[in-house]
């Protein structure tokens, strides 16, 4: 199967409310949209969360980048074969978004032309779990929020972003555990907050609030230090921003790593799927992180999401972000129901997508 043409779109949409995220401010959100097609006229789709501060680019140099350096590198490429996709890319430094949406529009594109659902195609399940991330706010209006995708959805698990302080984190998860059932499930994101002189007294404050998972708590980036703390932590140390590669993986895990964030909407299913591995082989857990995307990009990681082996799953794929903007790619909302997503039984096609309203065009 060969690549016979592509596209590259781009879109914005407004949060409904501003987001507070650790190293940014934003009201709204801006996204490209892949669509690798074959000769046959079949389309495979990824999408990609443009933001200075978590991708390093703009429209523009992602434009450029296709145009210039990713796409001739698929000219005699066998899209069939994903091992043959990876290799062709494998050269390319830097362009970690770009190659990973490639890698995502060509499993897609690997499913369409056998006429499934990428979720049914790899044998997944056609529901996932899924969890509510709570950014950055004040306590009550975290607990308020909880309260309402809990109510509305049938969420009861929840990714809650601390930093703002040990009394503030601790403060919202007392909160939440007064306001919600028992059963309901918290990972507490620092986002690398807190020093490591700090992060030992942070990690047995927040399993004495029954947090599961304690993500980025302070810098990673030193694997002495990251063993020595997951040694004496009371809880699993779930590693994400110093993670974005299969290298990356085998170093933390052999560094006694119990759980890796694995981002789709980041790195691409392809090298999703490689640490995912690597992680199976350790008896370590993933998660589906949060990379911020619409319901289009929510539809497409949980294709991926969808095929987890059972026991793998260290906590339910943080993809529910598109909850909080006014606009959706889709034309049909995504079915949420009891805490989980249904997954459609047909592959994603170009009718399926509305850009109306949403899309802009490179000056």
């Amino acid at each position: 199967m060969k690549l016979a043409d592509w596209s590259l779109r781009f879109y914005r949409i407004p949060y409904v409310h501003t987001i507070h995220w650790a190293n940014a401010v934003e009201k709204e959100g801006v996204y490209a949209l892949l669509t690798l097609r074959n000769e046959h006229g079949q389309a495979g789709h990824a999408e990609g969360t443009l933001k200075a501060t978590w991708s390093g680019v703009s429209p523009a140099m992602l434009q450029a980048a296709f145009d210039d350096i990713l796409i001739p590198q698929l000219s005699n490429t066998d899209m069939s074969d994903a091992q043959a996709v990876a290799r062709a890319l494998a050269p390319i430094p830097e362009n970690r978004l770009g190659k990973g949406m490639i890698e995502t529009a060509a499993q897609l594109l690997r499913a369409a032309a056998h006429q499934q659902p990428c979720w049914r195609f790899t044998q997944g399940q056609a529901q996932v779990d899924v969890a509510w991330t709570l950014t950055r706010q004040p306590p009550a209006q975290m607990v308020a929020q909880a309260l309402e995708h809990y109510t509305r959805h049938g969420i009861c698990s929840f990714k809650v972003k601390g930093g703002q302080g040990v009394k503030t984190d601790l403060a919202v998860l007392r909160a939440l555990r007064d306001a919600l059932p028992a059963h309901c499930r918290y990972v507490v994101d620092a986002n690398s907050h807190y020093t490591p002189a700090q992060a030992p007294h942070y990690l047995e404050q927040l399993a004495a609030c029954g947090v599961e998972y304690a993500e980025d708590p302070c810098p990673l980036e030193s694997l002495s230090l990251f063993e020595s703390l997951q040694r004496q932590s009371p809880l699993p140390i779930l590693v994400d921003r110093a993670c974005t590669t299969e290298q990356d993986a085998e170093r933390f895990l052999q560094a006694g790593a119990l759980a890796l964030s694995t981002k789709p909407g980041r790195i691409g299913m392809g090298e999703a799927q490689r640490i995912r591995q690597r992680a199976a082989q350790h008896d370590a857990k993933t998660t589906v992180g949060i990379y911020a995307e619409s319901a289009l990009g929510t539809l497409i990681n949980l294709q991926w999401a969808a095929s987890c082996p059972n026991g793998l799953n260290a906590f339910p794929a943080e993809q529910t972000f598109y909850l909080g903007l006014t606009a959706s790619p889709l034309k049909l909302a995504l079915s949420l129901e009891g805490g989980a997503i249904h997954l459609p039984d047909q592959p994603l096609t170009d009718n399926a997508l509305d850009l109306t309203g949403i899309a802009f065009k490179l000056d």
